[in-house]
């Protein structure tokens, strides 16, 4: 995939804000100094971090293909593969950019593999409808980021 100026200098500053979350959780973290317990089971190596896979997710060729009673089934769809991926902990993070660009999201996923995302990726109803398509890079972070999903539950208000 050719990517355009613009792309680079997004996806710069994802990675910058991917960074401050970095030192947001890091500092959570370091309230009470080390904890070795807590670093194996979020898989930390000595330096509190580990391998994640981050996909950046891109408007795909075939989204003016589908009428609009369709894509918004197939969005429906794709946020059930979402919550079902979160829950199997396999996805750490989801979200989207704001704006109507090409660039449309990303996911953070916790596997060893690039296969493995692959293959999460290709079961998402919106990549498989190629409305929307992955850039898949490996990405070393910090293990707190597991963290997220219960610090995020404190976070969300319930609904009725």
């Amino acid at each position: 995939m050719k990517l355009t100026y613009a792309h680079s200098l997004i996806k710069s500053i994802v990675a910058l804000v991917m960074l401050a979350c970095t030192f947001s959780l890091n500092a959570l973290g370091q309230e009470s100094g080390y904890d070795a317990a807590l670093a194996e089971k979020l898989g930390a190596d000595e330096r509190g971090m580990k391998k994640y896979v981050m996909a950046f997710l891109y408007r795909g060729e075939r989204v003016a293909e589908y009428t609009p009673e369709q894509r918004a089934e197939i969005q429906k769809g794709h946020m059930g593969n979402i919550t079902k991926l979160a829950e199997s902990g396999k996805l750490i993070m989801a979200g989207p950019f704001f704006g109507n660009e090409d660039l449309r999201g990303i996911f953070v996923f916790d596997v060893s593999t690039m296969d493995e995302a692959a293959s999460l990726t290709a079961q998402d109803p919106a990549v498989a409808a190629g409305v929307l398509k992955m850039d898949l890079r490996e990405w070393y972070g910090p293990a707190a980021l597991m963290m997220i999903t219960d610090l995020h539950a404190k976070l969300t208000k319930p609904t009725n």
